[in-house]
């Protein structure tokens, strides 16, 4: 099992904190394939920490449908199931729509300049056809908007969405396009002109209309 050495450790998290992140991150991006067996005491010392920490990421990795554990005999990355963004995406749209009205009444100058400059970063991974960059700066665009709405609840189920939503976008090499610049740009507006019945229906619009790249399972 071929485990990154020189990979990031977040500062100020828990030995489980920083565990479960680096983990989580690595059955994303395909570091850990889809069904691959996984050792604790190969990843507690990849990780630099004890096997505790690693256990219990495991567990609450199992918990969110990431890993299998098999007591007594192994642990395996799950499968990445295409299908399953018919199930993802609508509830996941439906709360960044939410995040995006309630963010309104807690949008300042400051957090709009950022979703403007987040989304000239993300036009310029576009266009320069870095499409992992882009998926990311994305992701980022619409957390500024989920952290503004200041909802702990609906943050909370959305990194639970999304964390899925990413991996099958990583694995299935899903490129985002001008529509979503163009969106990010809409969104911007709407949120300024405070126009909630339009911004709910491009937010959503947004997000739903990844599943057409997803042809063969509708």
């Amino acid at each position: 099992m071929p485990i990154p050495i020189n990979h990031e450790k977040p500062a100020r998290k828990s030995a489980k904190e920083s565990a479960f992140s680096q983990l989580q991150q690595w059955i994303i991006d395909g570091t850990l394939l889809p069904g691959e067996k996984i050792n604790d005491t190969e990843l507690a010392q990849a990780l630099g920490v004890s096997r505790t920490p690693v256990r219990e990421s495991l567990q609450l990795l199992e918990a969110l449908g990431f890993v299998e554990m098999f007591p007594g005999k192994a642990t395996q990355v799950t499968e990445v199931d295409r299908s399953s963004i018919k199930d993802l995406l609508p509830p996941l749209a439906a709360l960044q729509a939410l995040s995006a009205e309630l963010a309104i009444q807690n949008m300042s100058k400051e957090i709009l300049t950022s979703l403007v400059n987040t989304n000239k970063r993300f036009a310029e991974a576009i266009h320069s056809k870095n499409y992992y960059s882009a998926l990311k700066i994305d992701e980022q665009f619409h957390d500024i908007i989920v952290d503004a709405a200041n909802n702990s609840y609906i943050k909370n189920i959305i990194e639970s969405l999304q964390a899925h939503v990413r991996r099958l976008f990583f694995h299935n090499s899903i490129i985002l396009t001008e529509h979503s610049i163009q969106d990010h740009e809409a969104i911007i507006n709407l949120i300024k002109n405070e126009d909630v019945d339009q911004l709910n229906t491009v937010m959503k619009n947004n997000w739903l209309r990844t599943i057409e790249l997803f042809p063969d399972i509708n």
